[in-house]
C-alpha cells in the first residue's frame, strides 16, 4: 500500500520562510493522499532530521507540503525514505516536487497549519493499537485503565473532526485543553502523540460515568473504575448503554439469555441479529468457525463485524433467531478492549436506538430514550461529532464482501481511473434503503458512511446533516446532483431540491444501471472500458415501462446500458406491501401458474396451502387481473420470500428487511450443498427473447418441482439448498445464453445487488460462471447492496457529463 508512486516534477519560484540563514537550491514537496491526522509529518521531521536536511513541514488543505534545501536528486531520495516508513494508517497517493531557489532556516521544523479548500482526505477511525493496549495495561504508566488512550496510529478521527484541515481545534477535542504533559507529548516530534489530535489522559481529557436509570431498582457498584462497574453490572444481568465512538451501543452477557430477551423487548427488535463483541480470536472460536483469513479480517484496522459460521448451542438461540451465521468483532476502543478484558465470555453490543431509528449521540437524548431500555447509561463528555454505525464483512468466494461501510472505512476513497480526473464535481445521493451518498471530485470518488433508510424521518434528516458537513470537509462544490430514476424516493426528492436551488443539472440514474457501474467502478475500470455484462440481483428498483426490476441482466458501461435478460416478472400485488409480507409473493407466484382453486386440488394436504387459505387470495387475484397496485416485478429477493413463505419460515410481515431471505439462507448446511447431484437441483427454463423483451429467466418449473417436494416431506433444508443450486445455475445459464445471443465479445461479467450477498447464490453463481469461461467481478470496497448505489449513480453521471 504505501509502495513507489509517480513523482510529478516542475520548476517555478516560491515565496519561502522569512527566518532565513542558508541560501541555494530549494525544493518544495506536495504529498497528497491520508496524509493528515495519521503522525505524517513526525515521520518527515524524522526522515529529514536522519539525513541530516533543513526544511520545514506543514498541513494545509491540499495534503502536506514539505520544503527542503537541495536539489531534485535529495528530494527524490527523500520521498523513496517516506514511502519506505510511512505511517501505518498513511496513505501517499501522489507527490510532486516543485524546484526553487531561495534561502531557508538551518534545521528541520513543523510549522503551523494552513487552512483553505480541502483536497486531502479525512482519516477513518482506527482500532486502538498495540502501543496504547500496553499503556492501559501497565500499572505504571499514567494512563493505566484509561478508557481514552489513543495516539497518532489509533483512536477516533472522523467521528470527531468538524472541520478542516484535521487540527484539534477543529475536532470535538477542542473543549479539552491539555495538560502540561500531555502538551509535552503533543509537541515532540520524536513521540508518537505528536500532534495526534485526540490525545488524552485522565487529568485532561474525557471522563467516563455511569448514570442509573428508573429502571434500575439494585445498588450501583462503586469500584472506583467506571468500566471495572459496568463489567459488573453485566455480570448481574443489566442493559447498559454505553457511549461508543460514533454513538450508543446496548450491551449484554450474550450467555444471559434472559437479558438477552429482555433487550429485545425493551428495544422493539423481536428477530434481527445481534452482533457481538469478543475478547480476541481464541474467543471468537468458542462461539463460531473462525478461519485463518477470517481472523485477520477481524483483526483489520477498520475493526469490523465479521459474519461467521457459529456453534451450535454455544449461545442463546435469541442472539441470531432462525440464523446461523453470528456477527463478531473485536474490541475497537480501549475502553471496550478493558471491558472484555474484565469479561471471561462475549457480550451483545448493538446500536443504541429503537429499532429503525438511527443510533442516538447525544447524551441528553440517550438519558431520554434509553429510560425505558437500558438499567444504566455510560456516559462519558466528548461529543460525537459524526455518528458512525461498525462495518459489516463476509468472505465469498475468498474474498471479502462489504456489507455495510462504516466505522474505520468511511470515508476512504474509492481511487479513480485518470479518465475520471477531469469529470467536474458532482454529489450522488444514492437510494432509500442502505442510504450512503458520493461525493465525486478530481479523480475521487468519496463514499460516506451507512446512513440507514430513508423511510425513517430522524435518518433522513441525520442524512442531510451528514450531506452539509461532507460538502464543508471537503469543501465540495457540486455542479451537478444524481440520483436513482424513481420519483419516490426521499434521496431523489431531496436531490431535486438540492439541484432546484443551486440552479445545476439533476441526473436521474435507473437502478440496476448503478449497481453495473458501482461494480465497474469498485474494480477500476476506464472511462472509456468495454460494455461488461452485468447481473445485478436484489428486491426491487425502478426499471422500464412500469416494471419493477430486481434480477438483470445488463450489457453496461458507464454511460449506457442494453436489457439483454431477466428473471420472469411475476405481479406484486400490493407493491411496496409485498416486500414486507412475504406470502403475497407466494400467492403471485402460484396465481401464475393456476388459480388457487386448483392449486388447493394439486397440494391441499400442505400446511402452506391451510394457512393461505386463510388469507385475502380472491383480493389479491382480482388486483393482479385488474393490475391494481400489483406491477410486474422481476425481483430475485421477492422470488426469494416467496420460497420463504412457501417454507413457513416467515409468518405474517417480516421483522427486519430480508429475514425470509436471510432464513432461508440459514436452512442450508455445505455438506448438503455439496452432495447434491445436478439432476436434483430445481430446474428453470430459458425464454429466449420475444420482440423488444429480453431472454428470460423462468421459475415455473421450480415451483412444480418445489411443491412435488413438499408433497413427499422432503425437509425444508433440502428444498432450500435445490432452490439456491438451482437459481445460481439458471442465472449462469443466462448469462451464457445472452453471451451466445447477443453478440457480446468480452468473457467478464459483474455480479452485484443485496441478493448477491447470499453466500450459497453469490459463490455458486460465481463458480458456474467461472466453469462457462467468464472472469467475474465482484464488489471489495462498497457494498454490493444499495450501499454501493450512489457510487454507480455518480460515475454514470460523470460519464454522462463529460461526453
Amino acid at each position: 500500500m504505501h509502495g513507489a508512486r509517480p513523482i510529478e516534477g516542475r520548476t517555478e519560484e516560491t515565496v519561502l520562510p522569512a527566518d532565513v540563514e542558508a541560501e541555494g537550491p530549494l525544493c518544495r514537496i506536495r504529498f497528497r493522499g491520508r496524509v493528515q491526522g495519521v503522525g505524517f509529518r513526525p515521520t518527515v521531521w524524522r526522515v529529514a532530521r536522519a539525513m541530516g536536511l533543513d526544511g520545514a513541514v506543514k498541513n494545509d488543505a491540499d495534503g502536506v507540503e514539505v520544503t527542503l534545501a537541495g536539489g531534485r536528486a535529495v528530494a527524490e531520495r527523500f520521498v523513496e525514505r517516506m514511502h519506505a516508513e510511512c505511517p501505518p494508517l498513511a496513505l501517499i497517493e501522489s507527490v510532486e516536487i516543485v524546484e526553487a531557489a531561495g534561502r531557508i532556516a538551518a534545521g528541520f521544523v513543523i510549522t503551523t497549519s494552513g487552512q483553505g479548500r480541502m483536497a486531502t482526505e479525512v482519516t477513518p477511525d482506527a482500532v486502538t493499537c498495540a502501543d496504547c493496549l500496553a499503556e492501559i495495561a501497565d500499572p505504571t504508566s499514567r494512563r493505566y485503565r484509561y478508557p481514552f488512550t489513543n495516539c497518532t496510529n489509533c483512536g477516533p478521527r472522523l467521528t470527531i473532526v468538524t472541520s478542516a484541515p484535521y487540527d484539534r481545534p477543529r475536532t470535538t477535542m477542542a473543549g479539552f485543553p491539555m495538560c502540561v504533559e500531555c502538551r509535552s507529548e503533543y509537541e515532540d516530534p520524536a513521540d508518537r502523540r505528536f500532534h495526534a489530535q485526540p490525545i488524552a489522559c485522565p487529568t485532561c481529557g474525557p471522563r467516563l460515568h455511569l448514570e442509573p436509570t428508573p429502571l434500575f431498582d439494585s445498588a450501583m457498584p462503586h469500584t472506583g473504575d467506571a468500566v471495572r462497574d459496568i463489567a459488573e453490572l453485566l455480570q448481574r444481568g443489566a442493559i447498559v448503554a454505553i457511549k461508543g465512538l460514533g454513538g450508543y451501543q446496548l450491551a449484554v452477557r450474550a450467555g444471559d439469555a434472559s437479558a438477552v430477551e429482555r433487550l429485545r423487548q425493551r428495544k422493539r427488535r423481536p428477530g434481527k441479529p445481534f452482533a457481538l463483541m469478543v475478547k480476541d480470536v481464541a474467543m471468537a472460536r468458542t462461539v463460531a468457525e473462525v478461519n485463518d483469513v477470517e481472523a485477520r479480517l477481524m483483526m483489520r484496522a477498520d475493526g469490523p463485524i465479521v459474519l461467521l459460521d457459529g456453534r451450535p448451542g454455544a449461545l442463546p438461540d435469541a442472539i441470531a433467531p432462525g440464523l446461523t451465521s453470528l456477527g463478531l468483532m473485536l474490541p475497537n476502543t480501549a475502553l471496550h478492549h478493558m471491558l472484555l478484558a474484565d469479561l471471561a465470555e462475549p457480550i451483545v453490543l448493538t446500536s443504541g436506538n429503537l429499532s429503525h431509528e438511527p443510533q442516538i449521540t447525544d447524551d441528553d437524548a440517550a438519558r431520554s430514550a434509553f429510560g425505558p431500555i437500558a438499567d444504566v447509561v455510560a456516559v462519558h463528555d466528548r461529543p460525537i461529532a459524526v455518528r458512525l454505525d461498525d462495518s459489516v464483512l463476509r468472505m465469498v468466494s475468498g474474498k471479502p464482501l462489504v456489507l455495510r461501510r462504516g466505522r474505520g472505512q468511511a470515508p476512504a476513497p474509492i481511487r479513480m481511473p485518470r479518465s475520471f480526473a477531469e469529470a467536474p464535481p458532482l454529489t450522488a445521493l444514492g437510494g432509500d434503503l442502505k442510504n450512503a451518498f458520493c461525493l465525486l471530485n478530481g479523480g475521487h470518488a468519496v463514499l460516506s458512511q451507512h446512513i440507514g433508510d430513508l423511510e425513517e424521518a430522524l435518518t433522513l434528516a441525520d442524512g442531510e446533516a451528514m450531506l452539509t458537513l461532507y460538502d464543508q470537509l471537503y469543501d465540495h462544490r457540486p455542479e451537478a446532483i444524481a440520483v436513482d430514476l424513481h420519483p419516490g424516493y426521499h434521496a431523489s426528492r431531496l436531490g431535486a431540491d438540492i439541484a432546484r436551488a443551486r440552479g445545476i443539472p439533476l441526473i436521474e440514474v435507473r437502478h440496476h444501471h448503478a449497481h453495473a457501474a458501482s461494480v465497474m467502478a469498485d474494480n477500476g475500470f476506464d472511462l472509456g472500458a468495454p460494455k461488461l455484462l452485468s447481473l445485478a440481483i436484489d428486491g426491487t428498483g425502478l426499471g422500464e415501462d412500469g416494471e419493477i426490476w430486481g434480477g438483470e441482466l445488463l450489457l453496461a458501461d458507464f454511460s449506457d446500458y442494453v436489457r439483454v435478460g431477466g428473471l420472469r416478472p411475476v405481479a406484486l400485488p400490493g407493491g411496496d406491501r409485498a416486500a414486507v409480507e412475504p406470502w403475497r409473493n407466494l400467492v403471485a407466484a402460484i396465481l401464475d401458474q393456476m388459480d388457487f382453486q386448483t392449486f388447493r386440488g394439486r397440494y391441499g394436504r400442505l400446511e402452506i396451502a391451510e394457512r393461505l387459505a386463510a388469507r385475502p387470495v380472491a383480493t389479491l387475484a382480482a388486483m393482479i387481473a385488474k393490475g391494481l397496485n400489483s406491477p410486474p416485478a422481476s425481483s430475485t429477493g421477492r422470488l426469494f420470500d416467496a420460497v420463504a413463505a412457501a417454507l413457513l419460515l416467515v409468518e405474517g410481515a417480516q421483522t427486519y428487511e430480508a429475514e425470509a431471505a436471510m432464513r432461508l439462507e440459514a436452512l442450508v448446511s455445505q455438506a448438503e450443498f455439496d452432495g447434491l447431484e445436478e439432476a436434483e437441483v430445481y430446474p428453470f427454463d430459458i425464454l429466449p427473447a420475444a420482440g423488444s423483451r429480453p431472454a428470460m429467466l423462468c421459475p415455473r418449473p421450480m415451483w412444480r418441482a418445489l411443491f412435488a417436494d413438499l408433497m413427499d416431506g422432503v425437509p425444508a433444508s433440502r428444498v432450500s439448498a435445490r432452490f439456491h443450486k438451482g437459481l445460481a445455475r439458471g442465472f449462469a445459464g443466462l448469462a451464457r445464453f445472452a453471451f451466445d445471443h447477443c453478440g457480446i465479445y468480452e468473457w467478464r461479467i459483474g455480479l452485484s445487488g443485496g441478493s448477491a450477498q447470499n453466500v450459497w447464490l453469490a459463490e455458486e453463481t460465481i463458480r458456474r460462471l467461472n466453469d462457462a469461461g467468464f472472469e467475474v467481478f465482484t464488489q471489495g470496497q462498497v457494498p454490493a447492496n444499495d450501499g454501493g448505489l450512489a457510487l454507480g449513480q455518480a460515475v454514470i453521471a460523470a460519464a454522462r457529463l463529460m461526453r
